[in-house]
């Protein structure tokens, strides 16, 4: 090697070590600031929150219950919207869910929001998307350092950022990023929606995608891990959770908020003459709704002459355009299946108007497979409408059970199964209707608002109160 090329050599590295050397100088300055400016505050990390969705109403009722359990700290709402305000946000929870604040909550803008969508990444989205909450909590906390951090949304690659930061982690965890189920189908080649179905036909691929889930799930482990607490929505995903993280004694089960007294005020006889079901689901592809559009269109054709003509009625938001996207393909779908006159969308409704469509409805239908936990199933039930819902996690193991040995709803595994639940709910007779839906609405009230309320706070208490000291 000549002298001039050695040369070259110590300088590219002595390049390279002084860029980052920079960097974690900035870094540090970055984390040190942070954390001697950090203020008596709870900031809430949710980057979306115009979902329409249970995150969403679990964001508000959280905050409205620190508001309550501690009327001295700060309530701020990391969001990547940037037309939401303190005000806008007050109204919104009212609006859409229902939730009236004690004051409006401080907003910091996020502006690199972009880093944890989903189509960013075409490929390795799920790493990817946890690696841009990374860089998105940077840029969150950055702004301003809360005493607690809470995630809302189930980001948690960003926990070890907030410790970085001098934060007390809290988590509301809907649902785990990765799940041993998944792990189990990618094995099996399964077809679903977070498996394509080219690699679930190949064994190559199939074995790649196990090493890389096995990867991400022990990844998740350690990050999951630095959460001062963590709160989950149900027993299926408290399994789950205790797996993965390894930290069974920081984890509470606090079944989320459910309008269960506003919807029990509705009376429970419906029309007959022209009976509908309801589905309440974000368009998202892992709601399936396209499974319930094809069983709707089955038990259309096998309903008996002289009974009712029913009716379905989808109802949801959309986040972005892949949401509207897929609005729009089912609606198509409704045409092929020539149901289009008894199928009815509405997107991004009021509260007000939820109410009225389940005050309607005899029936709810829900179909995704390992749903967290189901808040829409429990809304059927509080309002009167017999659930139809997914035989698995959260409906199986938490809400579809009986009540006082009465059944309160349907489970179903495939279109078919889905199909025969709603010509179930059809043939039913009034008088038997009504004592399931009495069940069921008694059933609902084991996940009410309130109950949210009193079990979130009992789980917090100890970490706020920790720290006042």
């Amino acid at each position: 090697m000549t002298s001039a090329s050695m040369l070259w050599r110590i300088l590219i590295w002595a390049l390279i070590s002084a860029v980052f050397a920079r960097i974690l100088k900035l870094l540090s300055v970055a984390v040190i600031g942070g954390r001697r400016n950090r203020k008596r505050a709870v900031g809430f990390f949710h980057p979306y929150t115009n979902d329409g969705g249970g995150g969403e109403r679990v964001l508000w009722c959280a905050v409205k219950a620190i508001q309550e359990e501690q009327p001295d700290l700060d309530c701020i709402v990391y969001t990547g919207d940037h037309d939401a305000s303190p005000d806008s946000l007050v109204a919104r929870a009212v609006d859409r869910f229902g939730v009236k604040l004690l004051y409006p909550p401080k907003v910091v803008h996020l502006y690199k929001r972009k880093w944890i969508e989903e189509t960013t990444y075409p490929r390795f989205t799920m790493i990817g998307q946890s690696m841009g909450s990374v860089y998105l909590s940077w840029e969150a906390l950055s702004k301003f350092t809360p005493l607690y951090y809470f995630d809302t949304s189930g980001y948690a690659f960003t926990y070890p950022v907030a410790r970085m930061f001098g934060c007390k982690v809290i988590c509301y965890t809907h649902y785990p990023t990765i799940s041993l189920d998944m792990l189990s189908r990618v094995h099996g080649r399964s077809s679903t929606y977070n498996n394509d179905a080219l690699i679930a036909r190949s064994i190559w691929l199939s074995r790649c995608k196990v090493i890389y889930y096995t990867f991400f799930s022990w990844m998740y482990g350690i990050v999951g891990s630095c959460a001062h607490l963590g709160l989950v929505n149900s027993s299926w995903t408290q399994s789950h959770i205790e797996k993965l993280w390894g930290i069974r004694e920081r984890i509470k089960r606090v079944y989320p908020p459910c309008d269960t007294s506003g919807l029990q005020l509705l009376p429970l006889g419906r029309p007959v003459e022209s009976p509908t079901i309801i589905s309440i689901a974000q368009f998202r592809p892992e709601k399936a709704h396209a499974l319930q559009l094809e069983a709707f269109s089955i038990a259309i054709r096998k309903i008996d002459d002289g009974m009712p003509r029913p009716r379905l009625q989808f109802v949801g938001s959309c986040r972005n355009e892949a949401d509207e996207e897929r609005l729009q393909n089912l609606k198509n779908l409704a045409i092929d299946l020539k149901v289009e006159e008894d199928v009815e969308f509405y997107k991004n409704v009021m509260y007000r108007d939820l109410v009225r469509l389940l005050g309607s409805a005899v029936a709810g239908i829900h179909s995704m497979i390992d749903e967290h936990f189901g808040i829409s199933v429990v809304e059927f039930m509080a309002a009167g409408a017999i659930p139809i819902a997914h035989n698995s996690a959260g409906p199986k193991m938490d809400i579809v059970l009986e009540e006082d040995g009465q059944k309160t709803g349907f489970l179903a595994q495939n279109v078919e199964e889905y199909a025969d639940a709603i010509l179930k709910v059809l043939k039913l007779p009034e008088k038997e209707r009504l004592k399931m839906a009495a069940a069921a609405r008694s059933r609902a009230c084991r996940f009410s608002e309130e109950r949210f309320y009193e079990d979130f706070k009992a789980a917090v208490r100890p970490i706020l109160c920790e720290s006042s000291q």
